[in-house]
């Protein structure tokens, strides 16, 4: 019998870095790719084998690269993502990858907060305007990160039906194709904001679909963390239990629309787990109740940070659930977060963690 091959991708600070495994046991690094730049996103596309990266540069602006032959070479776009000369925008910073349903577009999601599409594997890029044009842009505001379109989450029940995440303007849903774009923000908190449950101007740090229901999703939020059952109508708060309302990355189960994990940090002055006990939180009932787990994972003088991509999961049985820290540790889960294992130590600030499993 053939074995699976797990990939981790982790995009850092200075380069993109590799790591596999057929056993989720032992694994090798490799990298860094894309040396010097930073990663904000790196994932690896099943439906064309290749891995996408966001490489971002202070000095030399940010493309969009890939690589066919899992990093020993890379292209970049013949037409880049741009703003037109008379907007009055400049690129900042690729924050996001979406490979589409189709088997060759991609999404990607940019600062300050637009939305682009490639119908040809990313060697072309098209603004969609509907959002970028949307009556209440003029009133959006930054993030601490800038602002950026930070998670797009496409509905494989309904291809015209897409969301994206905005810091710190919220969610959209567009039910066309992208040409006309709603706020779906119902019940989030922004308690930043005068207005404390605004119709849009909320910090989402993390959006999600569940697995199998298109009408489920998951948010960890600047303002606590939040679930919808009717595809962002309204949102419910689902933060009692856990020890902070702040936090970044999300994670869901595979295949349990049920099972979502989070990180808790103590708050935006102060982004390390609070107690200094860096464990994951798991829900396995939609978050009614939330457990914590820390088994193998430092419990003392952990001032870490994981940033809004740096926490996924496979899609294996059982499924394993990984992250990255800011200080360069890749910490793996072999059982659903039952137990964890340190994989990989001494990297540059961890930006993204990705997973895929090859043939």
């Amino acid at each position: 019998m053939k074995k699976t091959k797990s990939l981790l991708l982790a995009g850092t600070r200075k380069g993109l870095f590799s790591l596999s495994s057929t056993d989720r046991k032992r694994w090798k690094l490799e990298g860094p790719f894309q040396s010097g730049k930073e990663i904000n996103h790196a994932i690896y596309d099943r439906q064309t084998g290749r891995i996408f990266a966001t490489a971002n540069d202070a000095w030399f602006g940010s493309e969009l690269v890939w690589s066919d032959d899992l990093g020993k070479s890379w292209e970049s776009a013949k037409e880049g993502l741009a703003f037109p000369e008379d907007s009055g925008l400049k690129l900042e910073r690729i924050w996001h990858i979406e490979p589409a349903l189709d088997g060759g577009s991609l999404y990607a999601g940019v600062a300050p907060a637009a939305l682009y599409r490639s119908a040809d594997g990313g060697q072309n890029w098209q603004e969609v305007t509907g959002l970028t044009e949307h009556p209440s842009r003029p009133r959006w505001q930054p993030g601490g990160g800038g602002l950026c379109l930070h998670s797009i989450v496409l509905d494989p029940s309904d291809p015209q039906r897409m969301f994206v995440a905005i810091s710190a303007t919220g969610v959209f849903r567009t039910d066309d194709g992208g040409i006309t774009w709603a706020p779906r923000n119902k019940g989030t908190r922004a308690e930043f904001q005068p207005e404390k449950y605004p119709e849009f101007g909320q910090c989402v740090h993390k959006l999600l679909m569940a697995p199998g229901n298109s009408s489920r999703l998951f948010q960890q939020n600047h303002c606590g963390v939040y679930r919808t059952d009717d595809a962002g109508e309204t949102w419910q708060e689902i933060t009692t239990g856990l020890p902070s309302d702040f936090g970044f990355p999300l994670a869901l189960h595979p295949r349990d629309p049920d099972t979502l994990y989070v990180i808790p940090l103590k708050g935006a002055e102060f982004r390390c787990p609070p107690e200094g006990k860096l464990r994951v939180f798991r829900s396995r009932n939609a978050g009614e109740t939330w457990e914590a787990l820390g088994d193998g994972l430092p419990q003392s003088v952990a001032y870490c940070s994981i940033y809004r991509e740096g926490m996924t999961s496979d899609q294996l049985d059982p499924a394993g659930i990984y992250f990255g820290t800011n200080t360069g540790k890749v910490f793996a889960s072999r059982d659903e977060g039952d137990s964890w294992s340190l994989v990989a130590d001494n990297l540059p600030p961890i930006y993204s963690v990705s997973v895929s499993t090859l043939a």
